[in-house]
């Protein structure tokens, strides 16, 4: 079977994204083939294909994220039927109209879940759900800082939190992300290309500092964040898209007997029963309209360079999806 596929033959710039037809591997007794309806871009697929991340072998299909419909089963699968609405996330090679993939890397959605916003939520909401939940347990009061709070997962991590009593502190990198980030009930909004995030957070918190710092920014905002963390308090480190971080001599954080914890959604989306649960808590939400997903700009699958050098810009709202 034939596809349309989305792959790189080597790791650089936008112009290294081909658009190709490809084949198909043969169905596994416990695997499902999806058509897919659309595909989220992340920035793991930026540093995928810029070469941040290394990526075990060249040429390879890329993309880590879709939504689509279940088209064919294997003998051994009972979980799943044909005509079911699913979606899943990294697993690589998802750029693609149809997608072979184990049973077991997959979450079922119920009828009202509409299939765009699933390729827009999946990957960057689980995040958001094992960041608030298991990185570190957010408690109504707890003071957050959010750095990209304007992007997709600083959104849901912002309205989520609000929603369990936090007190937020977001930082932006525009007056555009500035509003954005007000309008998603961000207590404190800080500029970071204009202000010291370090001094106004201070100043915010009147020098107590925050409970727990979520950081997806890396190299640029690491190491003053610690200046502001709260006794016993946390920096939870989970992206680096300004670049890797130096290091760090970590005897600093023992006068305040605090810590600091990586993030990596992998870990909690290997168990299937534990990834469909948090699934579940996450577009139950979702459709209730308690977490608004913010769709910045769809694209054709075939504008697939255009979409990544705008995500890279890091000038975009929330999240760019692709109608494969």
């Amino acid at each position: 079977m034939k596809t349309k596929a989305i792959k790189i033959y080597k790791q650089g710039n936008v112009e290294e994204l081909k658009v190709e037809e490809t084949f198909l591997r043969n169905i596994g007794e416990d695997d499902i083939i999806i058509e897919h309806q659309f595909c989220g871009l992340n920035y793991i697929d930026i540093n995928q294909r810029n070469g941040l991340y290394p990526l075990k072998k060249l040429p390879t299909e890329v993309g880590m994220e879709a939504s689509g419909v279940v088209i064919e089963i294997g003998k051994n699968v009972t979980n799943f039927e044909i005509g079911d609405k699913v979606c899943h996330c990294m697993n690589i090679g998802s750029f693609s109209k149809k997608f072979v993939v184990n049973k077991n890397r997959v979450i079922k959605l119920d009828d009202k879940t509409d299939l765009k916003i699933a390729a827009s939520a999946t990957l960057q909401g689980l995040t958001a759900q094992y960041l608030l939940h298991h990185s570190w347990s957010i408690k109504k009061n707890h003071t957050v800082l959010v750095h990209a709070v304007s992007g997709g997962v600083g959104q849901l991590l912002c309205q989520w939190a609000k929603l369990i009593g936090a007190n937020i502190i977001g930082t932006v990198g525009s007056t555009e992300k500035e509003n954005v980030a007000k309008s998603l009930g961000c207590d404190f909004v800080i500029n970071y290309n204009e202000n010291d995030f370090e001094k106004l957070s201070l100043d915010f918190t009147k020098g107590d500092g925050v409970d727990v710092i979520y950081d997806s920014v890396g190299k640029s905002t690491f190491h003053k964040g610690i200046n502001i963390l709260k006794k016993k308090g946390r920096i939870v480190s989970f992206g680096i898209s300004s670049g890797k971080i130096e290091p760090f001599d970590i005897n600093k954080l023992r006068p305040i007997s605090g810590s600091i914890a990586t993030g990596g959604l992998l870990t909690y989306i290997s168990n299937p029963k534990e990834m469909q649960h948090n699934a579940n808590q996450l577009f139950n939400l979702i459709n209730q309209e308690k977490l608004k997903i913010s769709i910045y700009k769809e694209y054709k699958i075939e504008e697939i360079q255009k979409a990544h050098h705008q995500l890279e810009s890091r000038k975009t709202t929330g999240k760019i999806i692709l109608n494969i």
